[in-house]
């Protein structure tokens, strides 16, 4: 099989460790942040541009392409990665989480997830089994088993229900595996409940896993909430696979996740923001429809590298937002996906160089000093 994973070096401050993940389709340095593709593309970007910013490996969505244009025809064309031009690693997930926002539209039981489609009204079902077979025609490199995920607030007997499914449903999706050259992750559930995020970890580090992940954060909880039972799951599973922390995308929060030891994350956060005008930049959020900006000469920021910074003022952006011009939702997206790929190179280098604790501290204070010329120095506050 191709897939494996080696921990390269650990933080002597932290649990932030410097990873490899090795795929049928390329290495990804650890800890990385996955675009998401949904449709089988990033909004806004061409694969070209995604490899430019340094992106290594793109999460695509499984219901969705399950339902458009549908799994026999990306079979039928070579697969996910020929399907979208992308030779880089690609995960997907199970689809799960777009299945259980339909609400009165799905119907959880033991067989699966019935559900009536978004897009004509049709009836389907998801199984673990029939996930992961989707995943295996599609040919990502990395599948993710079917979870159920659990609201925030749900109440402790039905977050215990739920996660007993959830195990039930991991150990049919591994008996319906088939293919050897795809890596499959098990998913950690149990809600905001220690005992239950213990009881789930322990079934789940008894099946043959090449990488866990961590769901049911991110969902709404308070960020004590988030960062406490975080760093609590991230303690529960084993060092030498890789640990996925799911649907997490605030900066601040992958700072945090990182520092706990986990290593891959994904959010539509940087690219959604950035078609509705919000910018991150190193000294905090931007907001590019502000009338402030109409006259403004400076890039979105003065230490960013990226193709848009290099090349264009605030005031063009604004201009092409306000113009409704399609421009501005690529440059913007190229600017929000380049500044979290620097945010997980710098992190990378951080333990590279035996110093996460320093850069940790600096990248969550929200009165962190301006920063110098290079530097990556991140506050955590909206820029005026």
């Amino acid at each position: 099989m191709a897939f494996s994973f080696s921990v390269i070096k650990k933080d002597s401050t932290s649990k932030a460790r410097l990873g490899r993940l090795v795929t049928a389709h390329g290495v990804v340095e650890t800890p990385a942040f996955m675009p998401v593709g949904t449709h089988g593309s990033v909004k806004a970007m061409a694969p070209r541009e995604l490899k430019e910013i340094g992106c290594q490996i793109v999460l695509a969505n499984t219901y969705h392409l399950y339902l458009r244009p549908g799994v026999e025809i990306i079979r039928e064309l070579g697969g996910l990665h020929s399907f979208m031009a992308w030779d880089g690693p690609i995960l997907t997930d199970s689809g799960g989480y777009q299945v259980f926002s339909l609400g009165a539209l799905r119907k959880i039981t033991e067989e699966g997830v019935s559900f009536q489609s978004h897009l004509d009204g049709s009836r389907h079902l998801l199984s673990p089994e029939n996930v992961v077979g989707i995943q295996e025609a599609l040919g990502s490199d990395i599948a993710m088993v079917l979870d159920e995920c659990i609201p925030h607030d749900a109440a402790k007997e039905y977050v215990r229900t739920s996660t007993a499914r959830t195990v039930r449903w991991a150990e049919r999706s591994l008996r319906a595996r088939r293919r050897e050259d795809q890596a499959l992750f098990g998913i950690v559930q149990g809600g905001m409940h220690e005992d239950l995020r213990v009881k789930c970890a322990q079934e789940m580090l008894s099946l043959p896993w090449d990488g866990l992940a961590v769901g049911g954060l991110g969902v709404g909880e308070d960020e004590a909430a988030f960062n406490s039972i975080g760093e609590f799951t991230a303690g529960l599973l084993p060092e030498e696979r890789p640990r996925y922390l799911m649907g997490i995308g605030r900066p601040e929060d992958i700072v945090f996740a990182v520092g706990c030891g986990y290593d891959l994350f994904d959010c539509v956060l940087p690219t959604r923001n950035a078609r509705n005008g919000t910018l991150f930049t190193s000294q905090g959020k931007l907001n590019i429809k502000r009338s402030e900006y109409s006259g403004d000469p400076r890039p979105v920021d003065e230490l960013c590298g990226c193709y848009c910074c290099r090349n264009f003022s605030r005031a063009y952006l604004r201009h092409l937002y306000q113009a409704g011009e399609i421009l501005a939702a690529q440059l913007q997206t190229m600017h929000n996906l380049y500044f979290y790929h620097r945010l997980l190179e710098s992190l990378r280098e951080a333990v590279r160089a035996g110093n996460f604790q320093e850069k940790y501290s600096e990248l969550r204070s929200e009165s962190a000093p301006r920063p110098r010329a290079g530097a990556m120095t991140i506050i955590w506050k909206d820029h005026p």
